[in-house]
């Protein structure tokens, strides 16, 4: 068979641990006997973006403006352990902060939904897609340390030198406190994004956040939203058939527990932190998770939700048998495929991405899986595979369907 040819390059982005072994798999049984894959290098993993002072990671996602499209493998985010570990020059930021915040997207992630593996939350019977905005709040706060008694204001001086203060705490003792942010420009670009891609998969998109409490700040965002829905988006909304609107975030924990699915729920930075591993998990497993960095200027960033499996890693180093889901994984490469295939007009491209992800389908509903499926699944004839006896039976799934 011809090997279905592309056009553009992706920016491919190669990882750390066990997702890196399990990306060469991938490529190597699924993709490259198939493709003919262009791609544009860059080595994220840990020790490369030390050598290079991290520059790697910056070149990467400027390549990703470049050429639209690029898929990640999951990377470590180094702690204090892996400082001796990798023999760190300093501790690295997370490459995904450094790439969201270039790029100025938002993280759509959605479930992968199977039969055998039944969400907990038993009325959800849809994908329910959560939108993380990506830049600011608790993860660019800076944080201080109160000694004793005294006085702690936020102040905010103009270009002129003129000050305004809001008092934070009188302490009659030791305390902390934290400074947050947020940029009205990220807040629109936010916001474009969520209603862009409500439109883009013709779903319903909800937002919440705690305007009751925080006056301010979080109605910010709220007011940004709805202006922009307004002035720009309403009538599109009303042409697709889909609904915005806007609650608390409380409420939307409840309306979402009552829900069956299908929508788009975005939140900030932390609660779509938290509100997506929930949803991941209830739907059965993080290893079922798609993600995509989605920006307004049109550039798109696939990878998986969860990290880089980093047990599995240390069994595989060993020599032991590894039982390590790749699904998540080969959706990044198959959504980041689909994306390329449309914005360059190769429906091939388009049709080999679906059929890969209906050969992984399609697999696990057989019965063929790896263990953390294994134990979850309802399937009556079901056996647990190891990694590559996992990806090379996708492999026969898929030469079936091509």
């Amino acid at each position: 068979m011809e090997k279905i040819k592309m056009t553009t390059p992706l920016v491919e982005m190669d990882g750390d641990e066990m997702t890196r072994v399990l990306w060469k798999m991938i490529k190597d049984e699924l993709l490259l006997p198939f493709v003919d894959l262009k791609t544009e290098y860059y080595d994220l993993g840990l020790e490369y973006r030390n050598k290079t002072n991290d520059q790697v990671t910056f070149d990467s996602a400027e390549a990703t403006k470049k050429y639209g499209v690029a898929v990640k493998c999951a990377t470590i985010t180094p702690n204090a352990a892996r400082m001796p570990e990798y023999n760190l020059k300093e501790m690295r930021k997370s490459p995904n902060g450094t790439i969201r915040a270039i790029l100025d997207g938002t993280v759509f992630r959605a479930p992968i939904i199977v039969k055998g593996i039944e969400p907990y939350v038993k009325n959800w019977t849809k994908p329910i897609t959560i939108a993380r905005h990506a830049y600011g709040d608790v993860y660019k706060g800076t944080e201080m340390k109160i000694p004793a008694a005294g006085k702690a204001e936020l102040v905010y001086t103009n270009e002129a030198g003129e000050e305004t203060r809001e008092l934070i705490h009188e302490f009659d003792g030791p305390g902390i406190i934290q400074g947050m942010h947020n940029l009205n420009s990220s807040i629109e670009s936010f916001a474009r994004s969520c209603f862009n891609y409500a439109l883009d998969t013709k779903q319903d998109l909800w937002f919440a956040t705690k305007d009751t409490i925080s006056k301010k700040y979080d109605h910010t965002f709220k007011d940004i939203f709805a202006e922009i829905f307004e002035a720009e988006y309403k009538d599109k909304f009303d042409a697709a058939g889909i609904e915005y609107f806007y609650t608390l975030i409380d409420d939307a924990v409840a309306r979402v527990m009552r829900s069956e699915g299908g929508y788009i729920w975005a939140c900030k930075n932390y609660d779509g932190d938290v509100m997506s591993d929930m949803v991941a998990t209830a739907f059965g497993s993080l290893s079922m998770m798609t993600s995509v960095l989605a920006s307004p200027n049109g550039y798109y960033e696939y990878e998986a939700a969860h990290g880089t499996v980093q047990r599995h890693y240390y069994k595989y180093l060993k020599g032991e048998e590894t039982s390590t889901n790749p699904i998540a994984t080969i959706f990044a490469w198959t959504g980041a495929l689909r994306k390329r295939g449309e914005l360059d007009q190769l429906p091939a491209l388009m049709t080999f991405a679906d059929k890969l992800e209906k050969a992984c389908i399609d697999t696990i509903e057989n019965g063929e899986m790896t263990g953390d499926l294994y134990l979850i699944s309802t399937l009556e004839n079901k056996k647990k595979l190891n990694t590559e006896e996992f990806i090379l039976a996708i492999r026969k799934t898929l030469e079936r369907l091509m």
